[in-house]
């Protein structure tokens, strides 16, 4: 099947870009190196993706630097008009992203389209209303003086982001940087870059001036490593593991570069004996299962009072079981398949570990037997009863369609396991005790927590963690400041100073 083939099956109208995308043009690799992306439905190749090396992102860097005096010195609404653009441009073109996010990924093209496309069009839209309504303070000082502060862009930053939701951090990335006047050098992942050269390609419809956002798709340790070591970025906002996060901090020290960390995440999702049972089995299941549990927030460990553990499993493994697993291009479609093989037999080599730590498979545990499925990268929705909250299933990220179901007694408890690993991202609970959601929202150790929901995101709010989960913040003001520094301005307005050295 060529590639024309390929766009007629999965509905798209447009080519799928598949260069580097460097000062405003697609251009191939400086080595010609290029490797397959593969469609997890079946592992049949899409396309054949140009690999960005050292030399492709010393040419990326160097665009981004002649771009950013101009790009900074623009006025931040015009700025901000841009953004608004790329916004209208990702509505206008909906279907055909949804559609190549679900190729490439795997996403149910029904959640590409009612969650991944919108809120990327959103966070645009946001940052873009947000360009010229950042702003400095006036501090009140000595009697005499005016001491005010500019919130200036940071410069070239690098950008690196997984391949769980590609399209998605595009703009949780991309937005607040350019919106605050930095010009970018972005390494999507490179099993699922189709996304991201997409909208490179939107940007320069809207109008993005040459060199102000570069797209090098490249593997980690050639492409990531040169931008995290690279003198010429000011910045490396990555989003990922934790243990490519550490490297990334390591080989930032150089020009100590500023960083930004958005890391894995073991969330606890805690049930007390109160909640609403319906609510809480339907949010619970949609807080593990979407997205193939491939969330840095999924509500992993399933934390439930032991008064009501019984007749919450009646009610979710049944629920777990009817997911309709299928092809992610089929609109009935509610859970495709994980990205990649390799990640799938990781995520797999998970239930033997449970087994082995004297844990009890509820449900799933395997590939499903279906055999229009058996060349994909498919796994059932899968339940684990822990013997401990120690237990390795309960402590390291699966990072899939995977939860691990563990009991408590009492709040002391709940919290106990709730701050019982070295991950600080999201937490969720559910009970109609107002004080005591209060109460754990305080004492849980993460970024976010949410109360009778779970995985609630909005470009207004602060995302981020503690511990092992990063630091710095994507969303909102704080997204804002993260791609700013302060420069502090005294004027001696009318101080009279003695002079100190009288003569």
């Amino acid at each position: 099947m060529d590639l024309s083939d390929i766009q007629k099956a999965a509905g798209l109208r447009s080519p799928i870009r598949s260069q580097l995308f460097i000062d405003g043009r697609f251009v191939d690799a400086a080595s010609g190196e290029t490797l397959p992306t593969l469609n997890p439905h079946d592992n049949s190749p899409i396309v054949d993706v140009a690999m960005a090396g050292a030399a492709d992102v010393d040419r990326a860097v160097a665009a981004a630097q002649r771009a950013f005096p101009a790009w900074s010195r623009m006025p931040a609404a015009d700025r901000g008009r841009i953004l608004l653009k790329i916004a209208d441009l990702i509505e206008a073109n909906t279907e055909e992203l949804a559609r190549l996010e679900s190729l490439d990924t795997g996403h149910p093209l029904r959640d590409c389209r009612m969650l991944d496309v919108p809120r990327t069009a959103a966070c645009y839209r946001y940052f873009g209303g947000m360009a010229d309504k950042f702003q400095g303070e006036t501090i009140p000082v000595e009697a005499g003086f005016l001491n005010y502060t500019l919130r200036e862009p940071i410069g070239v930053v690098g950008q690196v982001v997984p391949w769980n939701f590609p399209l998605m951090f595009t703009s949780w990335k991309m937005a607040p940087a350019l919106a605050a006047g930095n010009t970018i050098v972005m390494k999507p992942a490179e099993i699922t870059p189709l996304t991201s050269l997409k909208i490179a390609e939107l940007m320069a419809e809207a109008g993005m001036p040459a060199g102000v956002v570069n797209m090098v798709p490249g593997l980690g340790a050639t492409a990531g490593q040169a931008i995290a070591e690279h003198p010429g970025l000011a910045k490396i906002a990555f989003t990922g593991s934790t243990a490519t996060g550490k490297r990334i901090v390591q080989a930032s020290a150089g020009n100590l570069k500023k960083v930004q960390l958005e890391l894995g995440g073991k969330g606890p999702n805690i049930v007390f004996e109160d909640a609403n049972l319906v609510a809480a089995v339907n949010g619970s299941a949609w807080a593990i299962f979407h997205n193939q549990g491939q969330a840095c927030i999924a509500g992993s460990r399933l934390v439930l009072h032991e008064r009501i553990a019984d007749a919450f499993l009646a009610e979710f493994i049944p629920l777990a079981r009817s997911i309709r697993l299928g092809n992610p291009l089929d609109a009935a479609t509610e859970m495709g398949p994980l990205t990649s093989s390799q990640h799938q037999q990781r995520v797999l080599s998970y239930v033997d570990v449970a087994r082995e730590q004297g844990g009890e498979v509820l449900a799933g545990g395997r590939a499903p037997a279906d055999p229009a499925l058996a060349s994909g990268c498919y796994v059932e929705p899968t339940i684990v009863r822990a013997a401990s909250w120690r237990d390795r299933v309960a402590q390291e990220e699966v990072f899939g369609p995977f939860v691990t179901v563990l009991t408590f007694k009492d709040d002391a408890e709940a919290l106990q396991i709730a701050n019982g690993t070295d991950y600080g991202l999201g937490a969720g609970l559910w009970t109609s005790n107002l004080q005591r959601a209060h109460r754990f929202a305080r004492d849980i150790q993460a970024g976010m927590v949410w109360v009778n929901s779970y995985k609630r995101v909005n470009p207004g709010s602060p995302f981020g963690g503690t511990g092992l989960s990063g630091y710095g913040r994507e969303m909102g003001f704080d997204a804002m400041r993260e791609y700013t520094q302060v420069k502090s301005v005294w004027i001696n307005v009318d101080a009279r100073i003695a002079p100190h050295y009288a003569r």
